[in-house]
């Protein structure tokens, strides 16, 4: 269980910083809520938030039900990407060097393997991609399984290397599908609300995307996450379900990027609810089905910058507001240590 008995105390710390009650807004929560997950299993009260090693995991998976046409291009684009985060060129990159962040880029299962050898790429390959989740399973239960299991290795890896704040990108055409699908079966909201447009499909394609992920949750007869990701799961979604579970487990928060990011959350909170404590939302995306699930998440997210990229970037541009709250928090004056009267 999540342990608050330090909540009223280091609350105490941030209200008698030298500004009037509140007036920081967000970041006095998230100083808040940094300050109690890194106070777990302590006997006192946190005396210094710190931010170690910023991570982000980008996962790749490519999805069967893209060959319906439901995105505006073919699978193959997931390798040419993938190729782009290792020589460093996507928008990720240049948002992780902005920020000193470090990448790590994990081949879950796309359709044309990358054999180029590079320090950034790990091959935890399910498949060559999914089954069509509007007419078929997208994986077996086994493939789940050891999807959660080796995405709850990767995370303990970097935890083990002294990171201790992750963030989880994504990239595979037509993985909106598959969160959209997923974000419906977990909610019951109806399948129609939680389809978007995705990278810029056209008016038609969203009128058959609707109907293929719609088509697909219909099929599900189970109400179960474990079942559910596999009717209606990505490889990469698997993978980032079992790293928000060992980011609970080992006590070290998460930082969730945009929609297909935070479905992988939500469907984690519902194999342990735990896993909510340590989410920390960086942004809102202009995804439709985003909105849906900060809700049903109780989600106040960072940012809202129009984003509708994924690969983590709206986790990374977040990064700088987390160490700003840290800052605040470790060196910001109290009213008696400044000798302000008020």
């Amino acid at each position: 269980m999540f342990d608050t008995r330090f909540s009223a105390q280091i609350q105490e710390r941030i209200d008698q910083k030298t500004k009037p009650l509140g007036a920081l807004g967000q970041l006095e929560k998230l100083a808040h809520q940094l300050a109690l997950i890194q106070s777990q299993g302590k006997a006192d009260a946190l005396v210094e938030i710190t931010l170690e090693k910023p991570t982000v995991l980008v996962f790749a998976g490519d999805h069967g039900i893209a060959e319906e046409g439901v995105s505006i291009a073919p699978s193959a684009v997931t390798q040419q990407m993938v190729l782009n985060f290792l020589a460093g060129g996507a928008a990720v990159n240049c948002f992780c060097r902005a920020n000193e962040v470090a990448i790590k880029v994990i081949d879950c299962g796309i359709l044309l393997p990358v054999e180029l050898g590079s320090p950034l790429l790990i091959q935890r390959r399910l498949g060559e991609r999914t089954g069509n989740l509007a007419t078929e399973p997208a994986m077996t239960q086994q493939q789940v399984q050891e999807g959660i299991v080796w995405g709850q290795n990767l995370v303990e890896d970097v935890i083990n290397q002294g990171c201790n704040l992750v963030m989880f990108g994504e990239m595979g055409i037509g993985n909106t599908s598959s969160a959209s699908a997923l974000l419906a079966a977990v909610t019951g909201e109806p399948a129609e609300r939680c389809v978007g447009f995705g990278t810029g499909v056209t008016t038609g394609q969203l009128e058959k995307k609707k109907r293929l992920v719609s088509q697909g949750v219909a099929r599900c007869d189970s109400s179960q996450p474990l079942d559910l990701l596999a009717e209606l799961g990505g490889f990469e979604i698997v993978q980032m379900v079992g790293g928000f579970l060992a980011a609970a487990k080992h006590r070290t928060p998460v930082l969730v990027d945009g929609f297909i990011v935070t479905v992988a959350a939500l469907v984690a909170t519902k194999i342990d609810p735990n896993c909510r404590d340590y989410l920390i939302f960086a942004h809102q995306s202009h995804e439709s089905g985003h909105r849906i699930a900060l809700e049903h998440l109780d989600a106040e997210p960072l940012l809202d910058l129009s984003l509708r990229l994924g690969e983590g970037t709206g986790a990374v541009l977040a990064v700088p507001l987390l160490r700003a709250a840290a800052e605040f928090y470790n060196n910001m004056a109290s009213f008696t240590e400044a000798g302000v009267t008020v």
